[in-house]
């Protein structure tokens, strides 16, 4: 089920966090376990929560160390990234460790965030890009992170949750044409994102 908003309420004193840490980036691993997917030999989608956004924020706060002046940006920046009950939301990176392939790769990839899609039973839910920044350049360079949003119809919630049902993770860039069937494991851990 959706969470609401992380709040300033949520987010622990750096000195208290850095206690913690450990442990919960650990947790945090092994949830993520089931909420990433291979698209390809280069391209993870990454399904993001409430949970994985509260490290995200508590992450940049310990590395920035902006203290109580950089909450409010980073709540501004991952509470976006929250599914809101009725979708799913995927950061997408390109993954290429090698600078100059993943200078080529990315400079013939461009608009690759637009050709994303789940297909549920081959009916599709084409990804809706956040907005807030442009991540490809006039030039037809892509950005190796995307922020991704995937709208569902109460009727295909239904389906995604049935266990019957096929769901499909594709890019269909003319560069970069892959899918991956998404596990029952995985299925079943992004049910949990939609209100009942």
């Amino acid at each position: 089920m959706a969470k609401p908003l992380l709040t300033p309420d949520d987010i622990m004193a750096m000195d208290a966090y850095a206690k913690v840490r450990h442990a919960r980036r650990q947790s945090i691993a092994a949830l993520k376990r089931h909420r990433r997917v291979a698209v390809g030999p280069d391209v993870t989608f990454y399904f993001e929560n409430w949970d994985t956004m509260w490290m995200q924020v508590h992450e940049m706060l310990y590395a920035d160390g902006g203290g109580q002046a950089q909450i409010a940006g980073e709540l501004d920046a991952y509470n976006p990234l929250i599914p809101k009950g009725r979708e799913l939301v995927a950061t997408m990176m390109i993954e290429i460790d090698e600078p100059s392939r993943r200078d080529r790769v990315l400079a013939g990839l461009g608009g690759i965030e637009a050709t994303a899609s789940l297909r549920i039973d081959g009916e599709a839910i084409a990804a809706v890009p956040e907005a807030e920044i442009e991540r490809t350049t006039a030039a037809g360079k892509t950005s190796s992170v995307h922020f991704l949003h995937f709208p569902f119809s109460a009727a295909q919630i239904a389906r995604f949750r049935a266990p019957e049902t096929e769901v499909i993770l594709g890019l269909a860039h003319p560069n970069y044409g892959h899918m991956a069937v998404l596990s029952g494991k995985v299925r079943g851990t992004l049910a949990a994102d939609f209100d009942p």
